[in-house]
């Protein structure tokens, strides 16, 4: 076979890959969620706005092994670096398949207590980061009348918790915007669905201590605390083709925590 034919074939395999961005993918659920996007055969990229160098190790990781994946640094509450964080990755990989919209951040805080900037911070971030990346993504999505968007909110978006108000809040946010995303892209062929994580083993929880952990793994039916693998397979569902009649819905994957 001559070479000029098997480069037309690798060059028609790779157009035909489908693309995906995670955000908030350098650690914990994010980074499970690129790499089983990677493993599944998408061109994934792993945005970070922190720790670029857990990001890039993973990229290398992944294209050692013969996946595709690149890392990107932007802050999803900056839309200016998310649309330029799009704008590379079309550049490289083609247009965006599939968005896992996973960053977001948290900090516990008494209502009392609750200041105006924590409060800007955390919508900026687990909100208004989600209209940026759609936004950013969703001119080829019409285009191609297909697509998939994956949001990230929380059980405490659904149930509440003490000391969260403003994390459930926004997660809270995260739901409705969902919804209604879902709703009105359904007629362009775009998928809009959530993941609703319980409480899984991440840097974000260890704050909350060994202790309390274990209670929270008590009372957790299943028995244990979420992995970020158990989110990832969710997402692998959500952008799989087994997931192509599902729109508009919040998948719970908390071990029973809030249901049972």
């Amino acid at each position: 076979m001559c070479s000029a034919f098997v480069g037309f074939l690798i060059e028609r395999f790779l157009r035909d890959m489908k693309t995906a961005i995670i955000t908030g993918a350098s650690r914990g659920i994010g980074r499970a969620e690129a790499e089983r996007l990677a493993r599944d055969g998408f061109s994934v990229c792993i945005n970070c706005v922190e720790r670029m160098d857990l990001a890039e190790e993973l990229s290398a990781k992944l294209n050692a092994e013969g996946f595709r994946a690149m890392a990107y640094r932007a802050d999803v509450s900056v839309k200016s670096e998310v649309d330029a964080m799009v704008e590379a990755v079309r550049a490289k990989f083609g247009p965006v398949d599939v968005l896992v919209n996973n960053a977001g951040i948290a900090e516990q805080c008494q209502i009392q207590d609750i200041r105006d900037e924590l409060w800007d911070r955390i919508f900026a971030v687990n909100v208004k980061g989600i209209l940026h990346t759609v936004q950013a993504v969703l001119p080829d999505m019409l285009h191609r009348k297909s697509g998939c968007i994956i949001n990230t909110s929380s059980i405490w978006g659904m149930h509440g918790a003490s000391c969260e108000s403003v994390y459930a809040s926004s997660k809270h946010a995260v739901i409705g915007l969902t919804k209604s995303m879902a709703a009105e892209l359904a007629l362009s062929g775009i998928r809009v669905n959530c993941v609703a994580p319980g409480v899984i083993d991440t840097d974000m929880v260890k704050v909350l201590g060994d202790e309390t952990l274990k209670e929270l793994a008590d009372d957790t039916p299943l028995g244990r605390l979420g992995r970020p693998e158990d989110i990832a397979a969710a997402v692998s569902y959500l952008a799989s083709d087994g997931a192509a009649f599902v729109t508009g819905q919040v998948l719970t994957c908390d071990g029973g925590f809030i249901h049972l």
